[in-house]
């Protein structure tokens, strides 16, 4: 029952979920971009995405100077079929 606490927390703002929907294709974006696309500060943006990789549903990779974040194809399955419905368009 604690899992899905937590899961349902995390879910529970819109914001993340404009995030996994952004990202759900396969897109890798960095902070800024998101928090352009959401029109949020780079701080709240940074904030959604840690909660997002701290519960593996996101990944994030480095190169050049800029960490992208993208889906975690690995996510937990609570998370995976939540997703699937949560962010449909």
């Amino acid at each position: 029952m604690k899992r899905w606490t937590v899961v349902f927390r995390a879910l529970a703002n819109i914001n993340r979920l404009r995030i996994l929907r952004m990202l759900i294709s396969g897109k890798h974006m960095t902070v800024t971009e998101i928090a352009a696309e959401l029109e949020i500060s780079l701080t709240a943006t940074s904030n959604h995405l840690t909660i997002l990789k701290d519960l593996d549903v996101l990944e994030a990779h480095g190169t050049e100077g800029h960490v992208f974040y993208f889906v975690n194809t690995d996510m937990p399955d609570d998370f995976r079929r939540i997703i699937a419905v949560a962010v449909r368009k």
